[in-house]
């Protein structure tokens, strides 16, 4: 039979060597702590003022750049119409009396209202600039973005235009008066004029 050599190791002698080489290393390491310590002070204490310096530098550069975002995308509100003087004194008249017209029970003053609130869309109409020979031919040439109530303009014209051509054969309930007169009404807020 064949002996199979098998290597032994001197543990004992591993770690004892170990044991002795770290019992030489520990009565360093306080020396090695202090002059680790030492040099960390002296590093770290120009960088933190250095970046204590540089957060003042950001917080600074940063107010002025929310102050130019705030005049580039604050939007400029200016006053379109002046609670106080109420808009065209004239204009406030004229709507105070198609508003008087619609508390009637007579179907002929409600007519009345809805054509003479058609008049006041005209002069809107041409007071913004659009030409044409009638309502309708201008508010073909409206562009919808600039007329956000352009479709209630569309309907109550066309309400007041069966009105104009049938005259007292067109049969008009107050309800219906009313509606029409209340999309006039949106058309003129979105300008305030009224």
């Amino acid at each position: 039979m064949d002996i199979v050599n098998i290597p032994s190791y001197d543990t004992v002698g591993i770690v004892g060597k170990f044991f002795s080489w770290a019992a030489d290393l520990i009565p360093l390491i306080p020396g090695i702590i202090h002059v680790f310590l030492s040099y960390m002070v002296v590093i770290s204490l120009p960088v933190s003022l250095l970046l204590i310096l540089g957060i003042f530098i950001s917080a600074h550069r940063l107010s002025q750049i929310r102050k130019k975002e705030k005049e580039i995308y604050t939007p400029k509100v200016e006053v379109a119409f002046d609670e106080t003087v109420k808009g065209d004194p004239t204009l406030t008249f004229r709507w105070k009396k198609i508003t008087e017209h619609m508390e009637s029970e007579n179907q002929n003053d409600w007519k009345q209202a809805i054509l003479e609130a058609d008049i006041i869309l005209a002069e809107i109409l041409e007071k913004m600039g659009y030409q044409g020979d009638g309502i309708g031919e201008m508010l073909r040439r409206v562009e919808r973005a600039d007329f956000h109530t352009l479709d209630q303009a569309w309907e109550a014209h066309k309400i007041r235009n069966i009105i104009a051509h049938e005259g007292a054969s067109y049969e008009l309930t107050q309800y219906e008066a009313k509606r029409v007169v209340s999309l006039y009404k949106q058309v003129f807020e979105e300008f305030f004029y009224i």
